[in-house]
């Protein structure tokens, strides 16, 4: 898959292409299933897919200080779409000068000058151009103009039984499953994305608190905007960027520590049967379960005998995964 930062970065000689276009935060399965169209029209036309994204998230340029949780990095969403068949991964730096297009110019000077657009397939709730003036009607009428098609696709969701939540139907968005994540309910997040929610993060060194309680933790330093999960104890799969095909199993704290008084919020993985040093590495944490609430305890006896317990729960429940 190629990968462009800005358009300057296309190769000469460059043809014409499908695109779908949007922040794509997540990649989830209302995301795959504009993917999947977008390369299925590709191959009927012969023609390369081009995924078009946008970075920084464009709420940030346009509202400083609302940038919303990201749920995947940019270089897991090129990994996410790469595998789903896409040809070009561009990402379109989003300044307030490309904000401040019309519609007609953001379509006349990216999709058609630029990227030689035959077909483009979007949400049905796509806006785009200066105040999102533009929508998907305006763009199948631009497309008539300069010569491509556009396709609004239905946005993806599923019905529920009456009295599972508030709601019977759920559309499947971004700020949907940030909500999930953010009340802890990584469930109903991983259904919404078709896979577990992925945090990501360098390992850093903690304050030693864990071996001496004959739980050693792996630490990580987050992404600034990383979608992390509600305060509370998590079943998760542990990888390694040096070594992804390696799953190890593992318990996460998210919170304080309230037993020792913390006050900076922490992730930190407890990584079962494995006696490594993980200091310094880029890994991944995929969150599988919720098993409990962070607890205070007053004495240090009491927290290892729950520890135990959080760990006996987490093996057995990725045993299956094994």
């Amino acid at each position: 898959m190629q990968r462009w930062r800005g358009l300057g970065d296309l190769p000469g000689g460059w043809g014409r292409c499908v695109v779908t276009i949007g922040v794509f935060d997540g990649v989830h399965r209302g995301h795959q299933a504009l993917i999947s169209r977008t390369v299925r029209a590709a191959a009927e036309r012969g023609l390369p897919s081009v995924l078009l994204t946008f970075d920084p998230h464009p709420s940030e340029v346009l509202r400083p200080g609302s940038h919303p949780a990201q749920l995947t990095t940019l270089r897991r969403k090129a990994e996410l779409v790469e595998s789903m068949g896409i040809d070009a991964f561009a990402v379109l730096p989003f300044t307030l000068e490309l904000s401040k297009l019309s519609p007609d110019e953001f379509v006349h000077e990216v999709l058609v000058d630029r990227l030689h657009t035959a077909a483009v397939v979007v949400g049905d709730n796509f806006t785009f151009g200066f105040k999102a003036a533009g929508d998907v009607a305006l763009l199948r009428r631009l497309g008539q103009r300069f010569g491509f098609v556009a396709y609004g696709a239905e946005l993806q969701g599923r019905s529920l039984a009456e009295g599972d939540r508030a709601a019977n139907d759920i559309t499947f968005s971004s700020t949907y499953i940030r909500s999930c994540i953010d009340a802890g309910d990584v469930v109903a997040a991983a259904d919404a994305l078709g896979r577990p929610h992925r945090l990501e993060g360098i390992v850093v060194r903690g304050d030693g608190r864990g071996h001496d309680l004959g739980y050693p933790t792996a630490n990580l330093s987050t992404p600034r905007f990383a979608a992390v999960p509600a305060d509370g104890v998590y079943v998760a799969w542990f990888t390694r960027s040096s070594d992804p095909g390696r799953r190890l199993r593992a318990a996460v704290s998210v919170g304080t520590n309230p037993t020792f008084s913390g006050r900076e919020r922490t992730v930190e993985a407890f990584v079962l049967d494995v006696d490594e040093d993980f200091y310094g590495q880029h890994v991944a944490l995929d969150f599988v379960t919720r098993l409990r609430d962070q607890v205070r305890f007053t004495r240090s006896e009491d927290l290892v005998t729950q520890i135990d317990d959080d760990v006996a729960r987490t093996r057995k429940e990725l045993a299956a995964g094994d």
